[in-house]
């Protein structure tokens, strides 16, 4: 079986180069958010859906879903992505159709990521041999955002406090890298783990994802927490 990595991390980490770097070692890649924006491209019914819910303005001049537009009608607020993941359609299936696919057509000793903002709440790292999580120290990140992708220190901080905190989603993840440094320093680590895994996938001493026994706590933990917010605010609400 290929080797399956999910990699997953917080916004200006860096996820995206150490991708580059699996694809230079001949990996497979997706990026699962490209993925999903498939399923509402134009002609598709999570076009039709997405268009019902949050109008004709999330269309651009193209004919297709404008994400900045839509991405500003969703960020921060969890009952319109709600929505928005409703009006999608399956994306665990799709997702899970793509490593499926890997899995059949690739062969013992090849390499396959599966690349996602939100990989491990979802569930998406029981499908994967590995997960690698890439973060970074707030303050560069809002750094790095303002000065590669021109936004403002407001809008900067504004994404990285909404980020997942890293020692989160640690405990779900094979590997931690907070990206700090160098690009050399992040190629010349990433490459050293990649060597490490690949050998020992080739051996089959690999071990199992740590997310494989995580998820499930994870999930529990969640649903204990949303049932005991839900009685609280029962309690709050009751007349007395």
């Amino acid at each position: 079986m290929p080797l399956v990595i999910g990699l997953t991390g917080s916004i200006a980490a860096g996820k995206s180069t150490v991708a580059q770097i699996l694809v230079e070692n001949g990996a497979v890649h997706c990026d699962a958010d490209k993925l999903v924006h498939r399923l509402y491209d134009p002609g598709t019914p999570g076009f039709d859906k997405v268009v019902a819910h949050f109008g004709q303005e999330v269309v651009g001049p193209d004919g297709y879903i404008d994400r900045k537009i839509l991405g500003a009608k969703v960020f921060g607020k969890p009952d319109e992505m709600a929505a928005l993941t409703r009006a999608m359609g399956n994306i665990n299936d799709a997702i899970k159709k793509e490593i499926e696919g890997w899995r059949e057509t690739l062969g013992a000793n090849d390499l396959a990521v599966m690349e996602a903002v939100n990989l491990l709440e979802p569930g998406y790292c029981m499908w994967c041999d590995q997960v690698w999580l890439i973060g970074v120290d707030d303050e560069i990140a809002v750094q790095r955002l303002i000065e590669f992708r021109a936004m403002t220190e407001a809008e900067a901080n504004q994404r990285v406090k909404a980020m997942v905190p890293l020692a989160v989603r640690a405990p779900g993840a094979d590997f931690v890298h907070k990206n700090n440094g160098t690009p050399e320093e992040l190629r010349a680590t990433i490459q050293a783990e990649i060597d490490r895994i690949r050998g020992l996938h080739a051996e089959g001493t690999l071990p199992e994802a740590v997310s494989h026994a995580w998820w499930p706590k994870f999930i529990e933990e969640r649903k204990a927490a949303a049932e005991k917010a839900a009685a609280e605010k029962a309690a709050a609400e009751k007349p007395s």
